[in-house]
């Protein structure tokens, strides 16, 4: 099977990444058809609250979709039009060159721009462009034979708010590269302390004020050690707190290459996951769950309807309520019981193997494919 990989999606980024090493992995033959239109999240971020009125913005796009349409002339036969993340606008494009190569055209979802503008709190400026994103989102995903999706409550959530019929949408987990991230071939254990590694954007979704609060309670545990990895938003106020709280043995690290975190990832004792209230946070699973679950790392996340529908508490993972004071005795539990820990460590590990590896990913993939297109020729007929 080839595919034409096609868009404006985020090069380089996780999903993408995945979703193009797990169709290698299943031996789908790839053609990337790609053109860069933004410059960064920023730059999503100006443009939402005002900047799409002006001219130059929209010079931009079209320069970007005169070159992206020249690289597809040159694209010989492919079975199936994929468009990777994000890619609810690319869709219309895709759809009609779709239509003109007479293949199925297949968009890989991950997470629904409009939530992320809302959550971002883009619709407070006064010119911003998030209701037109939400009208343009919700015809964008009548077009495709199919879309893919990440977890049953967020494909659940999209079928509600923008009327797509579920049986339209097919999961398939965000999972790891296991090549990257993956068990330490070395004993990591050692130093006396017992650390609890959280790694990722410092934004609400995450719940750094519950883990801050949750610290607190942990304050004599001399054992315990807190490590944070990453930037963002909201770092100043954990700083702040661990600094006025005069907490120990709470330590921040910056950015690190994946190498290094990797390697960050193998040394500590127990990962935390997410414990925001936001929706987004709610009806996904974040990439840091899957990656720790690569690595056989135990975790602890909060509870969710997407957490609840992916995974057996106290199996691969452990989830409790999103309270400082669950968060706490989450930690104290795995702390203080190292079998539980290390039947953590050796579920999470035979899970992901079994379903979230790039292997697992690209047979579930493959399978939509081909479905995709034995529903275009099944429509096609009936035309």
């Amino acid at each position: 099977m080839k595919v034409c990989f096609f868009g404006t999606y985020r090069k380089g980024y996780n999903r993408n990444n995945i979703v193009l090493s797990s169709m290698e992995a299943a031996g789908i033959e790839i053609i990337e058809c790609h053109e860069k239109l933004w410059d960064s999240i920023e730059d999503r971020v100006n443009v939402t609250k005002g900047g799409w009125l002006k001219p130059k913005f929209w010079l931009r796009v079209a320069k970007t979709y005169f070159h992206l349409l020249k690289k597809f002339k040159n694209i010989g036969d492919f079975d199936v039009l994929m468009t990777g993340y994000p890619g609810q606008f690319d869709v219309f494009v895709a759809n009609r060159l779709a239509k003109k190569r007479k293949t199925p055209l297949v968009s890989d979802v991950l997470m629904s721009l409009y939530v992320v503008a809302m959550e971002r709190g883009l619709d407070k400026s006064k010119i911003n462009a998030v209701k037109l994103i939400e009208y343009l989102e919700k015809i964008s995903y009548r077009k495709p034979t199919l879309l893919i999706h990440d977890t049953q409550p967020y494909s659940q959530w999209l079928s509600d708010h923008f009327d797509i019929p579920m049986n339209k949408i097919r999961l398939v987990p965000t999972g790891a590269d296991e090549t990257i991230f993956k068990p330490s071939p070395i004993s990591t254990n050692g130093g006396g302390n017992f650390t609890v590694l959280f790694y990722g954007t410092f934004i609400p979704n995450h719940g750094l004020g519950l883990i801050a609060s949750a610290m607190n309670l942990l304050r004599e545990e001399d054992k315990i050690k807190f490590l944070f990895i990453g930037d963002g938003p909201e770092k100043e106020m954990l700083v702040r707190h661990v600094q006025e709280s005069k907490l120990k043995n709470v330590e921040f690290v910056g950015w690190v290459d994946q190498e290094k975190l990797v390697e960050y990832i193998q040394r500590a004792d127990l990962c935390l996951g997410a414990f925001g209230s936001t929706l987004q946070s709610l009806i996904t699973v974040h990439n840091k769950v899957y990656e720790s679950m690569a690595c056989g790392k135990a975790m602890v996340t909060g509870k969710s309807p997407a957490i609840e529908a992916q995974f057996v508490n106290r199996r691969e993972i452990l989830y409790c309520e999103r309270t400082p004071e669950d968060i706490a005795n989450a930690i104290l539990e795995v702390y203080n019981n190292p079998q539980l820990k290390k039947s953590l460590e050796k579920n999470s590990r035979e899970r992901f193997v079994c379903e979230f590896s790039l292997i697992a990913q690209g047979k579930k993939i493959e399978g939509y494919l081909n479905e995709a297109l034995a529903i275009y020729a099944a429509n096609s007929r009936g035309r």
